[in-house]
C-alpha cells in the first residue's frame, strides 16, 4: 500500500485481480524490459479504447495528459487530471489538421496535489453506456512496471471514488457536474465480445513474443569486468532510477499522442514528418534511458544471469540502421555498412542488442569532426559472429591535426559520462562491456588517436547453427 492519503489506481487494480485468484505470471527479467512491456501494452490499449469509442457516448478521464486524438468523437466528454494547479478549470485543446479547435475536442482540466502519483501513473478511466474500462501504466505491488487494465464494474466504482475524493478537496466546483456523469454513465457489465474486441485490438498493437522453444539461459556467465553491487551506492541508484522515471513519463505520453496522431488521414505531409521527428527523438531518449537502467541493474545485480535468446541480428540490422543513417547524417557524417550475404542468428536480446549498438554508434559520432563516416562491418568469425564498427575522419582534418581530437567526458559517479559541449549523457566503458557481455557478447575497444575508438564486439551463434557455420 502506498503512504499517499488516497489509494492509487493500481492498488485498486491490484486489489481487484488479487480477488481474481489470478496465477502469477513469470514477469520479464530486467525493470527495464517490464517498462518497455508495459509502454507498449498501454499505446495499444489507448488505440483498442479509440476504436470502441467512435460508436458510443460517455467520459474519460485520465492524466497526466490527454490520451484522445481524433476529432470524431463528439459524444464523448474529457476529463484531465493535472498536477500543475495554475492548469486547474482551463480547457485544454488539441488541435485538428487544420490548426481549428472542433467540438469534442476541448478537454476540461482538474487540478492534482503536488506528489499525488496519479501525475506520474498515466491512466485512462472510460464510462459509456455499453461499457466501462479502466487502463493504468502503473506498478504492482513489488514496485515493478506493469499495465492493467479491468471492465469489472466494482472495480470502476472503487476507482471513480477515489479519483471523485480528489476533485472534492482540490475541485469542488467541478462536482455536480462529474457526479450527473457518473450517474448518466455508471458502470456496467460488458458484453464479452465487446471486451474480446478490445483485447485483439490491444493485441494487434504489440510485438511478437519470444517463444519459450526460443529462449536459452546462460547459467554459468563470465565474471563481469566492472565493480560489483557494493561499489554502486544506494544514494546513486535511487537517483538514476527517479531521473530516468521522471524523464520517461512524460515522453512516453508524448510518443504515445504523436502516434495517435499519426493514425490520422487527414494531417498535411509537413504535419506527418514533424511527427515522425517527435516519434524519433522521444524513442531515442526512452531507449537511451531504458539502457541506463539496465546497467544500473546490471552493475548491481549478485547474480549476473542473463536470460537470452535466439537472435536475428539480419533482422535487429534492417531495423536499426534507417536510423543509424539519419543520426549519422545530423551530424553531416556517412554510414557505411557491409554485410555479408547470409547472416546467422545469435544467442542475445534483441530490443537491449539494438539499444546497446545503438549506444556505440552515438558515441562514435559524437567523437568525429564533421564531414567524416562511420564504418560498420559483420563477418563471420568462427563460431562467432563478429561486428566492428570503425570511425574515420576526413583525410584533410587528419593531415592537418597532429592528433585528433576526442571530445572532453566527465564521469558522473559509476555508471555515467557527460559531455559539457554538447550535455549528452553516456555509458562509461567498463559498463558498457558489461552490458554487451550480459547479453552473451564481448565488447573489445581499441584506441586510435588519429580516428578515435574501434568497436569490435563477438556475439554466439545460436547453438543449432554454431557447428554448420564453422564449417562454411
Amino acid at each position: 500500500m502506498s503512504e499517499w492519503i488516497f489509494p492509487t489506481l493500481s492498488e485498486i487494480l491490484a486489489a481487484s485481480n488479487e480477488t481474481l485468484d489470478l496465477p502469477e505470471l513469470e514477469a520479464p527479467v530486467s525493470v527495464a524490459s517490464r517498462q518497455l512491456r508495459a509502454e507498449r501494452e498501454w499505446f495499444g490499449a489507448i488505440a483498442a479504447l479509440e476504436a470502441l469509442l467512435q460508436s458510443t457516448e460517455g467520459a474519460v478521464f485520465s492524466a497526466p495528459l490527454p490520451v484522445l486524438s481524433q476529432p470524431g468523437v463528439p459524444n464523448i466528454s474529457a476529463w484531465l487530471f493535472t498536477p500543475s494547479v495554475m492548469f486547474s478549470g482551463f480547457p485544454f485543446q488539441l488541435p485538428s489538421a487544420d490548426g481549428n479547435i472542433t467540438k469534442g475536442e476541448t478537454t476540461d482540466t482538474l487540478a492534482l496535489l503536488p506528489g499525488d502519483p496519479l501525475a506520474s501513473q498515466p491512466f485512462c478511466l472510460a464510462l459509456t453506456r455499453e461499457f466501462s474500462l479502466l487502463m493504468v501504466q502503473g506498478e504492482n505491488g513489488s514496485g515493478d512496471p506493469i499495465f492493467q487494465f479491468s471492465f469489472d464494474p466494482e472495480a470502476i466504482d472503487r476507482a471513480w471514488q477515489t479519483l471523485r475524493l480528489r476533485v472534492v478537496l482540490m475541485n469542488p466546483g467541478h462536482l455536480p457536474k462529474l457526479d450527473r456523469l457518473y450517474k448518466t454513465f455508471p458502470p456496467v457489465e460488458p458484453k464479452y465480445k465487446l471486451v474480446t474486441q478490445f483485447t485483439h485490438a490491444l493485441l494487434s498493437y504489440l510485438p511478437d513474443p519470444i517463444t519459450e522453444s526460443e529462449k536459452r539461459t546462460i547459467r554459468a556467465p563470465r565474471p563481469m569486468q566492472a565493480q560489483t553491487a557494493d561499489v554502486l551506492a544506494g544514494a546513486d541508484v535511487e537517483l538514476l532510477q527517479a531521473i530516468s522515471h521522471e524523464v520517461r513519463t512524460p515522453l512516453t505520453t508524448i510518443r504515445t499522442l504523436t502516434r495517435l496522431l499519426l493514425r490520422r488521414k487527414d494531417l498535411p505531409a509537413d504535419a506527418v514528418k514533424r511527427l515522425e521527428v517527435i516519434d524519433r527523438e522521444c524513442s531515442e531518449q526512452i531507449d537511451r534511458f531504458n539502457l541506463i537502467c539496465h546497467a544500473v541493474e546490471i552493475e548491481t545485480s549478485a547474480t549476473k544471469v542473463s536470460s537470452l535468446a535466439t537472435t536475428s541480428l539480419e533482422q535487429v540490422l534492417e531495423q536499426s540502421i534507417p536510423r543509424w543513417q539519419k543520426q549519422a547524417s545530423q551530424r553531416n557524417l556517412t554510414l557505411d555498412v557491409i554485410l555479408p550475404q547470409h547472416i546467422p542468428s545469435v544467442m542475445s536480446n534483441p530490443t537491449m542488442l539494438d539499444q546497446a549498438l545503438t549506444s556505440l554508434i552515438e558515441r562514435s559520432a559524437r567523437s568525429l569532426p564533421s564531414g567524416g563516416s562511420i564504418q560498420v562491418e559483420v563477418s563471420l568469425a568462427g563460431h562467432q559472429l563478429k561486428l566492428q564498427l570503425q570511425p574515420q575522419a576526413k583525410d584533410d582534418y587528419v593531415n592537418c591535426s597532429s592528433k585528433h581530437r576526442m571530445p572532453l567526458l566527465k564521469s558522473l559517479g559509476q555508471v555515467l559520462m557527460f559531455q559539457p559541449e554538447t550535455g549528452n549523457l553516456s555509458l562509461n566503458l567498463n559498463v558498457t562491456k558489461n552490458i554487451f557481455q550480459a547479453l552473451g557478447g564481448k565488447l573489445i575497444v581499441r584506441e586510435r588517436p588519429e580516428q578515435g575508438e574501434v568497436f569490435t564486439l563477438f556475439l554466439p551463434l545460436e547453438p543449432s547453427k554454431a557447428a554448420t557455420e564453422v564449417r562454411v
